[in-house]
């Protein structure tokens, strides 16, 4: 079996991890109970990631996280945007 099949099928796993926490905060319009601390470290995390990435030019590892990165950028948005509701 092709390592990048096996890369690729890990990621969109991975990708798909912070999809409902996305979606549910987006809908509820509330950061209240989560922690900002655990999606600031999964930002950098997944920024290093891609950075590793691309230096090793791995779509597996590209793709998957220039996804995971949207969404946890988008988790810090929404925890600026609804600050103190």
């Amino acid at each position: 079996m092709n390592n990048e099949i096996v890369g690729i099928a890990a990621g969109a796993l991975s990708c798909v991890t912070f999809l409902p926490q996305v979606i549910k905060t987006w809908k509820a319009k509330t950061t209240k109970d989560l922690s900002f601390a655990m999606f600031l470290i999964a930002t950098i995390s997944t920024a290093l990631w891609l950075t590793y990435g691309l230096l090793i030019h791995s779509i597996a590892i590209i793709g998957t996280n220039i996804v995971v990165l949207i969404f946890t950028l988008t988790m810090l948005f929404l925890f600026f945007k609804h600050w103190k509701k």
